[in-house]
C-alpha cells in the first residue's frame, strides 16, 4: 500500500514537474539544534545560512519587552522561512497549517523552530525578560503575510486546487 501511494505521489511530480499543496501536507515545523559551544566564559551559538539555517538569511529581527498576556504573530507568510529562537526566556509558537495544531515550548537559545511558507503561527506565554530573536528568508514586504484567519483558509483551500 505504502508503496503504491509513493508511486502515484512520484507519477503526479512527474507528470506536472510540480508538487500540490493536498499531495503533501505541510509540516508543522521542526526544532533545529544549533551549535552550542560551552565554555566556562559563558556559552556561545551560531546559526548559519544554508549550514544549520535550511535557507540564506536576509533579514534579522527581535521582539523583546512583551507585556503579559500579549502575543505576537497571528499570521502566515506566502514565501517568507523563519527560524524563531528564543535567545531569553522562554514562549510557545502555535503553529497550524490548515488540519493540525501543534504547539511548541521554546526555551533554548541552542533551539530554533524552523517554519515553512504557508503556515500561521501564534508566538504568547512570554516569560518576563524573553527575547524572540527571528531569522528570515526574505525582505520584509507586507503583501507576502496573511494576517486574516479567514484569508488564511482560503489561501489554503486555493493551494489544494
Amino acid at each position: 500500500m505504502t508503496i503504491l501511494v509513493l508511486f502515484f505521489f512520484l507519477f503526479g511530480i512527474m507528470k506536472t514537474g510540480k508538487t500540490r499543496y493536498h499531495d503533501m501536507k505541510k509540516p508543522l515545523g521542526q526544532i533545529l539544534e544549533l551549535p552550542k559551544i560551552v565554555d566556562p566564559r559563558g556559552n556561545l551559538t551560531v546559526a548559519e545560512q544554508l549550514l544549520n539555517v535550511p535557507f540564506d538569511i536576509k533579514r534579522v529581527y527581535w521582539t523583546y519587552d512583551i507585556p503579559s498576556g500579549e502575543y505576537r504573530g497571528g499570521h502566515a507568510h506566502r514565501q517568507c522561512q523563519e527560524v524563531i529562537i528564543a535567545v531569553s526566556g522562554s514562549f510557545d509558537v502555535t503553529l497550524y497549517n490548515g488540519c493540525e495544531k501543534q504547539t511548541f515550548h521554546l526555551n533554548h537559545p541552542y533551539q530554533g523552530l524552523y517554519v515553512g511558507t504557508g503556515i500561521w503561527r501564534t508566538l504568547e506565554d512570554f516569560s518576563s525578560g524573553s527575547v524572540c530573536l527571528v531569522l528570515a528568508s526574505e525582505l520584509f514586504e507586507e503583501e507576502d503575510y496573511i494576517r486574516d484567519e479567514e484569508d488564511y483558509r482560503r489561501y489554503i483551500g486555493a493551494a489544494e486546487h
